[in-house]
């Protein structure tokens, strides 16, 4: 079996073990000091990249879910973690029409649940000029790009 493996470096572990836990409905299976590990059998992984004139690295995250009911269970998590959670039902993005729900985690990366309705023949319905991904401007408030590169693991 493989799967994916997402790194990200945050500034407070014990502020976001929570977070993670609630979002991903489970507890770590390790927890260090300094680091904390998810081994999660769900949800898979749906990888894209873009260029289209967003800042290079990490854009967002996200979990995308089959059905409405999933939606709404991620939307349940979300409701109890801080902060503001933007809904966009029906939108049109990343060549898809989705039902969505945004927030971003403790260190500042946009986080999407989706439900992928339907393909689409455009990126987006915006403007020509609008390049940009689709995190919606109150979410996408840290430039994640700029995460420090250090060795790790």
């Amino acid at each position: 079996m493989k799967r994916m493996h997402v790194h990200i470096g945050v500034s407070d572990i014990q502020s976001s073990i929570p977070f993670y836990s609630k979002m991903f409905g489970s507890e770590p299976t390790v927890i260090k000091s300094d680091y904390a590990k998810w081994q999660l059998e769900d949800p898979k992984v749906n990888f894209a990249i873009s260029a289209r004139g967003a800042p290079i690295g990490i854009n967002h995250l996200g979990i995308q879910v089959e059905n409405d009911a999933e939606l709404g269970e991620m939307k349940t998590r979300l409701d109890q973690v801080q902060g503001e959670v933007i809904e966009e039902m029906g939108t049109a993005c990343c060549y898809a029409q989705s039902d969505k729900y945004w927030v971003n985690d403790p260190a500042g990366i946009p986080w999407e649940t989706f439900h992928t309705l339907d393909s689409i023949p455009v990126f987006n319905n915006a403007a020509a000029s609008d390049d940009a991904c689709c995190v919606p401007a109150p979410i996408a408030t840290v430039a994640v790009s700029a995460i420090a590169k250090k060795s790790c693991c």
